[in-house]
């Protein structure tokens, strides 16, 4: 059983930065991707950052050049750092796991077979 634990999130003016955390319990924590998805408050879920297996990366359009995703050298902690935070950044942010990040694709919220409870962010 996988249990994903965020931590990290807050309120913070435009121009600032976050640093969202997720721990993974249980399951091999090597054998899938990791990522990160929102839902920001009037839009749809959208899809944010993962990293695959192999340690490769691979952004949503609207995180690159400003949020970076990284694990821990036990892949038991992912990270996401987001800078130069907008307004529109502003949503429930998920840690999930286990999906297709194959090619550099950033799976949205339904392709995940886990997430966590999630972690709000709030950009004014």
């Amino acid at each position: 059983h996988v249990q994903l634990v965020e931590s990290g999130g807050g309120s913070v003016q435009a121009g600032g930065s976050l640093r969202l955390s997720c721990e993974f319990r249980g399951g091999s924590v090597s054998e899938h991707c990791m990522g990160w998805y929102r839902q920001p408050t009037t839009r749809a879920r959208e899809p944010v950052a993962c990293i695959d297996v192999d340690g490769t990366p691979a952004y949503a359009w609207h995180a690159r050049q400003r949020f970076t995703i990284s694990q821990d050298s036990e892949k038991r902690h992912l990270i996401l750092q987001m800078n130069s935070l907008k307004p529109e950044d502003s949503g429930m942010y998920f840690c999930a796991y286990d999906a297709d990040c194959a090619g550099g694709h950033v799976p949205v919220g339904s392709e995940w077979n886990w997430r966590g409870q999630g972690t709000q962010v709030t950009v004014s």
